[in-house]
């Protein structure tokens, strides 16, 4: 039910709404908060095989979102970076995140909200140890 609330069942829009595949949306993110990934690195964060993180930033690196460059320390690695495009489509989607969780938190009741977000931490958690 959370899956549908949250529209994550439509891999080809973003749960704030932008049409943007879930997969490139974190993507962008990651590499907003911590620029210069490698890409086993993106694929650690994302828990994707590196075989789909190849194909995701291939295709980012088309639409112009992202640059992929070899690694000055490992030449057989690929260090990934935003264009100021992708930067651009980084703050729009996070910016869309904020006010989208921002909005479903407000529909929360203030005497609730410490609990509810008590309850996601300790499920965020489970299903980091469950392996999921």
């Amino acid at each position: 039910m959370l899956t549908r609330a949250f529209g994550w069942h439509r891999p080809g829009e973003t749960p704030c709404g932008r049409s943007v595949p879930i997969a490139e949306a974190h993507a962008l993110l990651e590499l907003s908060r911590s620029p210069h990934l490698t890409q086993q690195e993106l694929a650690e964060r994302l828990n994707l095989q590196k075989s789909t993180v190849s194909r995701l930033v291939s295709h980012l690196c088309r639409r112009g979102w992202i640059e992929r460059r070899r690694c000055e320390e490992d030449r057989r690695a690929y260090e990934l970076f935003l264009t100021d495009v992708g930067v651009s489509m980084a703050e729009d989607l996070a910016e869309a995140r904020g006010a989208k969780m921002a909005g479903v938190l407000l529909k929360v009741p203030d005497a609730e909200r410490a609990a509810v977000l008590a309850a996601l931490d300790t499920l965020i958690q489970a299903i980091h140890e469950s392996d999921l």
